[in-house]
């Protein structure tokens, strides 16, 4: 099947189920658009144990998506952008520290909780794996993820601190997560010793590399959007800052996450304020408005469809099923205590701990690093479990986030 043919299945599956899902069920629209997939995929699943018919042509086709390459290396850029364009430049610089922390430190409290609980628990149902798989399952769960987040808090009535708590979170901490990854990953794989001084410089490279190349191409696009009045070479300069600025990122080894949620930030608040008429702003914002729609609906989709051609058997999903709690109390206890922390300084909503906790929600990133684990006897059960947990967390949590929200308000 041609890359064409591929993209006009994925459009056109999405669109139906779009259409499908504000028809009927009126979920939002990408948990709809996941969901009705994943009934799909399940009904198809059945059909073929029962002998109805085989879905290997199907299955065939599926397996033919790159997941990991289409949600890192592509996706992901045009969606961080899209998000960092509103979001409030002083009001995340005023609970810097808060996000800072939660996206560092946070992630690593929960990796190392993850992946203790999560050892005992696949060797507990006879499922063998190392430490050092379990703690690279740690770090690639633990991230929320933007794409997943920031189209959930724009339809729940979270206090506007918590939302950009979470948002700004959730922008930062993949870059990070994928770094910590990295890192694990060749330690897991052999291709790196344990070494300090390793990590370090390949946290500097990777993360403030990446932070300070986002400024250097945020400030370009932002000088170049100044010598000109048409919408249509505005969109276009920066279409070119991120597909441009994140595939030079890669070829330089610096986070290519970070710079585009800088260079988003930048255009999103200066560059609108300072560089563009009202006519270019309206148009940019629909422009990218429409690309976070359609990427959002294709990545949820992807999500739902991906169980048709991951390996499943019972004991992968009772580990799923006892890791789901897991990660919840590891996201408490790694939101709580920063926050606790940090009380004696900033001031927080009686709730945010709650909100925070059950707010983080996992999504395609997770599943994207897990699909990178090279193959091996590992693979399937981490990728299983990653699975489990972004399906709930979107389902449930993504479904519930609102109202837990709204009972936070309503008991202050």
């Amino acid at each position: 099947m041609s890359l064409f043919d591929m993209v006009a299945l994925l459009l056109s599956l999405a669109a139906l189920f779009s259409l499908i899902n504000y028809k009927t069920i009126k979920l939002p629209n990408g948990i709809g658009i996941m969901l009705i997939g994943l009934l799909m995929s399940i009904a198809l699943i059945i059909s073929n144990k029962i002998g109805l018919f085989s879905t290997a042509s199907i299955q065939n086709i599926f397996s033919q998506i790159d997941f990991n390459d289409a949600v890192l290396n592509g996706m992901l850029s045009f969606l961080l952008f899209a998000g960092a364009l509103h979001v409030n430049i002083n009001r995340l610089a005023e609970l810097a520290d808060t996000i800072a922390i939660l996206a560092t430190i946070g992630v690593a409290i929960s990796a190392g909780i993850v992946s203790i609980v999560a050892f005992y628990i696949f060797n507990g149902l006879g499922i063998e794996i190392s430490y050092i798989y379990c703690l690279l399952f740690g770090v690639l769960i633990s991230p929320t993820d933007p794409i997943a987040v920031m189209g959930i808090l724009k339809k729940i009535g979270a206090p506007k601190s918590i939302e950009v708590k979470i948002t700004g979170e959730s922008l930062f901490n993949d870059g990070i997560a994928v770094v910590f990854f990295i890192v694990v990953l060749e330690i897991a794989t052999g291709q790196q010793e344990v070494s300090f001084s390793h990590i370090s410089l390949l946290f500097i490279k990777e993360a403030l590399g990446g932070a300070i190349y986002g400024f250097i191409i945020g400030y370009i696009a932002y000088l170049l959007l100044k010598t000109v009045d048409d919408y249509q070479v505005e969109v276009l300069i920066t279409l070119a800052l991120v597909t441009g600025g994140y595939s030079l990122a890669q070829h330089l080894h610096i986070s290519g996450p970070i710079a585009i949620v800088i260079a988003g930030l930048m255009i999103g608040n200066h560059g609108r304020k300072l560089a563009m008429s009202e006519n270019t702003r309206k148009r940019l914002d629909d422009f990218w408005e429409l690309i976070d729609e359609i990427l959002n609906a294709l990545l949820f989709l992807l999500i739902g469809v991906e169980l048709l051609i991951i390996q499943i058997s019972q004991n992968y999903v009772l580990a799923s099923l006892l890791i789901i709690p897991t990660v919840l109390i590891a996201r408490f206890i790694s939101v709580g205590l920063p926050v606790a922390l940090l009380k004696f300084k900033n001031s927080y909503s009686p709730h945010a701990i709650k909100i925070l906790t059950w707010g983080g929600l996992r999504g395609g990133i997770s599943v994207a690093l897990a699909l990178s684990i090279p193959p091996g006897q590992w693979r399937d059960p981490l990728l299983t479990a990653t699975y489990g947990v972004v399906i709930f967390s979107i389902l449930v949590q993504g479904l519930t986030i609102g109202k837990v929200a709204a009972m936070a308000n309503k008991s202050k």
